[in-house]
């Protein structure tokens, strides 16, 4: 394939990419979205496939290693649970960075297959390029991995902290770009294999203090990285394709890191230096066991709710771990009949990823002009009869608005308990992921309901 045509290709799928992340901007257009983006990477790889040559050995081997990771991942997304999303989100993260790490290591090793030069006389523009796509490739990798331990709960999901660190991070950021430009001059191979190593290190670092309820952020932030990563080793092969896509991937996810962090108050250069999320929670809190607490059941819900003339559900991680969507539909298809006015609140962090509820409750076919961020329906709690909260935790807690020594201080939330009756479906009245206790279970006007969320969205729309 001539250098024209595939360039013409890979801009298509570029337009394509362009298409599918508008697309992804509102559940409506998700789908379609969603099949931009795999026609645009089915063309970008199909292309490249071409002109990698013809039926040699090396062409095979590439269509083999091809249909074995396409099967793998196919497997792994019909296998996956909803509930396990994120995690598998951080999982894929850390593929694109150790990818980005192996082609630069490849293309320093092997620096005549790409056109870059010889060894120990490599393009220095090339150099900068593939030093900073492995860099970031391997920070992408670390990152991601103990992310993808603290979401699977195999890591404690408490910040982990010790004195001087964001002084180390900094050290090991500094020593990383002298020893990329020391490199540009001396071409020593030692040099680059510190680099792609100290940067494994600081990606643990980075990853590490920051907090379970933070988790979301995390997410879209190496999300970011692993765009850069791949845009920057895209520079280095010349590769069209990889440089828009990793340029999409790492524009889009910074801004949706920004977005997030201006709904959790949270300082986009602390999440981008890892130096946030690491505040312990206040020792002020009275137990949990010398506070009066009001339990209820199915039929205590279902009378409050069908006497009501207006229903805010607040749907968290709890609802996800009990599939309670589909019969949070049902009872809310009753409410209706009853001429009850039923809304959806969504918080931006709402899971543990963003975009998590929105994805559960389109599932369900709840209608999307029924469900609503919390920018646009936190002044309705107010004048809400009842708010029905399914498993969601940290994101209602108004600690947040009182205690400054919370992890999750000045975080915008769900103001909940405003409303006139505070349904709480929760299992028991353990902590959040933030590891707090939630203030919200002990007001006055809180019903908690301790059940499986699912049994008891069932119990309460039969009693309906």
């Amino acid at each position: 394939m001539s250098p024209n045509l595939l360039a013409v290709f890979y801009l298509i799928s570029g337009v394509l990419f362009i298409l599918a992340l508008r697309g992804l901007s509102s559940p409506e257009t998700s789908r379609q979205g969603n099949f931009f983006g795999i026609v645009g990477m089915a063309i970008a790889i199909g292309v490249t496939v071409i002109s990698a040559g013809n039926f040699s050995t090396g062409f095979i081997l590439l269509l083999i290693l091809l249909v074995l990771g396409g099967s793998i991942g196919a497997f792994i997304a019909f296998k996956i649970p909803m509930t396990a999303m994120p995690e598998l989100v951080a999982g894929f993260h850390s593929l694109v960075g150790l990818a980005a790490v192996f082609v630069a290591i490849s293309a320093f090793l092997n620096p005549e297959v790409f056109n870059l030069g010889t060894p120990n006389n490599i393009k220095i523009a090339s150099l900068i390029e593939m030093s900073l796509g492995g860099a970031i490739g391997a920070i992408t990798f670390t990152g991601s991995i103990i992310a993808f331990l603290k979401l699977r709960g195999l890591m404690s999901g408490s910040p982990i902290t010790f004195l001087g660190q964001h002084f180390i991070n900094l050290a090991l950021g500094l020593i990383i770009i002298g020893l990329v430009i020391y490199l540009c001059r001396t071409q020593n191979e030692y040099l680059f294999w510190s680099i792609i190593v100290l940067s494994f290190l600081v990606g643990v670092l980075l990853i590490i203090p920051i907090g379970g309820a933070d988790m979301p952020v995390v997410i879209s932030m190496l999300n970011s990285y692993s765009g850069w990563a791949a845009a920057g080793i895209g520079f280095t092969l010349e590769n069209t394709a990889l440089i828009i896509t990793g340029a999409l991937v790492g524009s889009s996810g910074a801004i949706l890191s920004y977005i997030m962090c201006k709904g959790m108050n949270r300082s986009f250069f602390n999440v981008i230096l890892g130096g946030w999320g690491a505040t312990e929670s206040s020792s002020k809190t009275t137990s949990k066991d010398q506070k009066p607490v009001k339990s209820g059941n199915a039929d205590d819900a279902a009378f409050l709710m069908k006497n009501a003339s207006s229903v805010i559900i607040v749907p968290g991680y709890g609802m996800a771990v009990a599939q309670a969507q589909h019969a949070l539909r049902e009872m809310v298809d009753s409410l209706k009949k009853s001429g009850v006015k039923v809304s959806y609140a969504i918080h931006p962090v709402a899971g543990r990823m963003p975009g998590h509820m929105n994805v559960l409750l389109a599932e369900a076919n709840v209608p999307y002009d029924e469900v609503f961020e919390l920018e646009d329906i936190n002044n309705d709690f107010a004048n809400c009869d009842v708010a029905y909260v399914i498993g969601a935790n940290d994101v209602t807690n108004p600690v947040a608005k009182t205690d400054p020594q919370s992890p999750i201080y000045g975080m915008p939330i769900l103001d909940v308990e405003k409303s006139k009756s505070v349904l709480f479906v929760k299992r028991s009245l353990s902590p959040g992921y933030a590891g707090i206790d939630n203030d919200l279970f002990y007001r006055e006007n809180t019903l908690m309901l301790f059940a499986d969320a699912k049994k008891m969205t069932e119990d309460i729309t039969k009693n309906l």
